[in-house]
C-alpha cells in the first residue's frame, strides 16, 4: 500500500540519512526503484510532475499501476507516491487520484499567495493523512516550465510556511535541476543552517540531487536535510544504456527491436542509479 512520507522523513531526520525520492516517468522506471527499494529494505519515495503524469496517461493511472505493482512485486518497504513541483490544481487533482504525499510549489508566487494556497492544502492533507511538501525559494534549472535561478530562500519566509504544519519544507539553497555548471559555487550551508535554526525539527528537502559532490550531499544531511530528489541522473543512465543497446544493433533479424529487450538496459541502468544513491543517502536498511 501507499503511505504518507511523514513518518519515514521523521525517522530519516532523527537517524541522519535521507530518503530519497527517484522520479518514475513509465512502467520500467517504476519498478526499477520498487525493486531496488525492496532489494535494499530502503523506504522510498516515487516522484511524478505533473508532466510526467499527463505522459503516463493522468494520475489516476499512475495510482492504478504503482499500486498494482506494489502487490504483485510483493513491495512491502514504505512507499509514498508523491506529486512533484504541483500547482494548486495538480495538488488538487492528485489528492484526488490517491496520492499519499503532494509537492505544492508555489515559489514563484508572490509569497503571499504561496502562504494562502499552502495553508488551503495543509488543512487538506491533514483531515486525509497526507504529507505535504511545501516550496520557499525557487530552485535553479527548469522543472516541468517552472525556471528557477537557484535562490537561497529566506528563513523567515521559511518560518512562516513551516510553521503551517507542513510535513517538509524544500528550501532554495542554490541547488539546481538538471545537470550543475562548471561555475557554480556549491550549496549555501549557510544558508541551509539559517533555515535549520528557523525550522527546528522540519525535515528539509534537496531538490536537484545529481551532480551535488558526495561531501555537500553528507552535509547537508548532516543539517536537517531527511529528502533527497533524483530525476535527471536516472534520465541520463537510461537514455545512455539504451544507446549503447541500439547501437549494438541487436534488433530482431532486421524486424526492429522487441522493446521489451530494448528498455531492459535502460531497466538495469536505473537500479544501478538508485543504487548508488540509496548508499549514499545512508538509507539502505532503514525500512
Amino acid at each position: 500500500m501507499l503511505v504518507s512520507a511523514k513518518d519515514m522523513l521523521n525517522k530519516a531526520r532523527d537517524g541522519k540519512y535521507a530518503v530519497g525520492q527517484f522520479n518514475i516517468n513509465n512502467l520500467e522506471w517504476t519498478k526499477a526503484i520498487l525493486l531496488t527499494a525492496q532489494e535494499l529494505n530502503s523506504p522510498v519515495i516515487l516522484g511524478v510532475s505533473e508532466g510526467a503524469g499527463k505522459y503516463m496517461c493522468g494520475f489516476n493511472t499512475v495510482v492504478g499501476m504503482t499500486k498494482g505493482m506494489i502487490e504483485t512485486l510483493k513491495i512491502t518497504v514504505p512507499v509514498a507516491l508523491h506529486l512533484d513541483h504541483g500547482t494548486f490544481e495538480g495538488a488538487k487533482a492528485c489528492i484526488n487520484a490517491g496520492f499519499s504525499s503532494i509537492m505544492f510549489d508555489g515559489s514563484h508566487l508572490p509569497f503571499e499567495e504561496n502562504f494562502a494556497k499552502t495553508t488551503a492544502l495543509v488543512n487538506t492533507c491533514d483531515v486525509l493523512g497526507l504529507s505535504l511538501e511545501a516550496e520557499v525559494g525557487a530552485i535553479g534549472g527548469e522543472e516541468d516550465g517552472v525556471i528557477g535561478q537557484g535562490e537561497c530562500a529566506d528563513p523567515d519566509e521559511c518560518k512562516k510556511i513551516a510553521d503551517l504544519g507542513v510535513t517538509m519544507l524544500a528550501a532554495g539553497i542554490g541547488n539546481i535541476h538538471g545537470k550543475y555548471p562548471a561555475n557554480w559555487p556549491g550549496l549555501s550551508f549557510s544558508t541551509l543552517e539559517a533555515i535549520k535554526a528557523k525550522v527546528g525539527d522540519m525535515p528539509l528537502v534537496l531538490h536537484g540531487g545529481t551532480g551535488i559532490p558526495a561531501d555537500q550531499i553528507k552535509k547537508a544531511i548532516s543539517l536537517g536535510v531527511a529528502k533527497i530528489n533524483v530525476n535527471t541522473e536516472c534520465q541520463l543512465a537510461f537514455q545512455e544504456a539504451t544507446r549503447k543497446y541500439i547501437e549494438e544493433g541487436k534488433d530482431l533479424q532486421g524486424k526492429g527491436f522487441d522493446p521489451r529487450k530494448l528498455l531492459a538496459p535502460g531497466f538495469d541502468a536505473i537500479k544501478a542509479t538508485v543504487k548508488e544513491k540509496m548508499e549514499l543517502f545512508g538509507s539502505v536498511g532503514k525500512a
